[in-house]
């Protein structure tokens, strides 16, 4: 991965960890209300904001992979190992990220909506089981 790859791969993940986060204040700011109150289901919110906190921080891991991928006092071998680490953290948050929304459908009981967005998450994960391998940094060393 060049250089210039690498640091626009750590920026656009950065971005996404940002957008994370304003989820994640978002869901807070409208929802905890209800969930003090009792309306809406206490364990699937929790279970929704673990799902934004653990996203972040992929992205976040993933911004710090493909940084140090992209510094240029390190060997190919290193380079590629660093990138396939941050592309495995980046695709766990974009799978997460894309989680999140049906869990907030159904913890707010709009189950025909969040039905039909969890099937599409599934139809995700299984394109992502297929492709996701092909795509991958070639490995370069035995380090991983």
């Amino acid at each position: 991965m060049g250089d210039e790859l690498a640091a626009g791969n750590a920026n656009r993940s950065y971005s996404l960890a940002a957008t994370s986060i304003a989820i994640f204040t978002f869901m807070l700011f409208f929802m905890y209300p209800r969930f003090v109150s009792g309306e809406i289901n206490a364990l699937l919110f929790q279970a929704a904001l673990v799902v934004m906190s653990v996203a972040t921080f992929s992205f976040v891991f993933a911004s710090l992979y493909y940084y140090c991928s992209s510094i240029g006092r390190i060997d190919d071998a290193e380079r590629a190992l660093y990138t396939r680490r941050a592309d495995r953290c980046w695709l766990v948050g974009c799978t997460l990220l894309f989680l999140d929304p049906s869990l907030i459908l159904f913890t707010i009981r709009l189950f025909v909506v969040a039905s039909a967005w969890f099937a599409l998450w599934l139809v995700y994960v299984l394109f992502v089981i297929r492709y996701f391998p092909k795509v991958q940094t070639v490995r370069q060393s035995s380090g991983d």
